[in-house]
């Protein structure tokens, strides 16, 4: 579970994702709440235009549940 992790942000880590069939701001939201369920992330961005979600945590997120968190949004999406 490997994360890229930002200087100066103390234990943040941040992690990117390709999210393959959003198409609007409710497949965005859909995402969004589904990872923001998960224990220890901090930040979420997403884009329903460019397919990228970036997940911050603040402690170790295995990418199987932030994997996991998407497929029940109903989407799919693989670790850049």
């Amino acid at each position: 579970m490997g994360y890229l992790t930002r200087e100066g942000a103390g234990a943040m880590t941040t992690s990117e994702y390709q999210v393959t069939g959003m198409s609007c701001g409710h497949c965005e939201a859909a995402v969004r709440d589904e990872v923001g369920k998960i224990t220890g992330v901090d930040d979420i961005q997403v884009s329903a235009q460019t397919g990228r979600l970036v997940v911050t945590v603040t402690e170790p997120v295995d990418d199987a549940r932030v994997l996991a968190a998407v497929g029940e949004a109903g989407y799919e999406a693989v670790r850049v």
